[in-house]
């Protein structure tokens, strides 16, 4: 089973270790991660999503950080899964 990692991202110094660390949870629970925090840097924000809409729809599940309600893309991701 896939899951997409969704939470805050911009503004948030320490993202990269937070999605990691909830990475590092999910795969020993048996799943495949799908973390848009590793993504390459220097593309516009309209970009990401793209990427990250294209992993969503990969995705079986999605798992949202506890702070994704601070995230406007995270919200956008999230408005798409309901």
């Amino acid at each position: 089973m896939k899951a997409y990692i969704a939470g805050k991202i911009s503004g948030d110094e320490n993202y990269k270790e937070k999605f990691k660390k909830a990475q590092e949870h999910l795969e020993k629970e048996g799943l495949t991660v799908l973390n848009p925090a590793e993504q390459p840097e220097g593309m516009s924000a309209a970009d990401y999503m793209r990427i990250c809409f294209a992993m969503l729809e990969s995705a079986d599940i999605a798992v949202f950080l506890e702070d994704y309600t601070e995230s406007k893309g995270a919200m956008l991701e999230w408005q798409w899964c309901q």
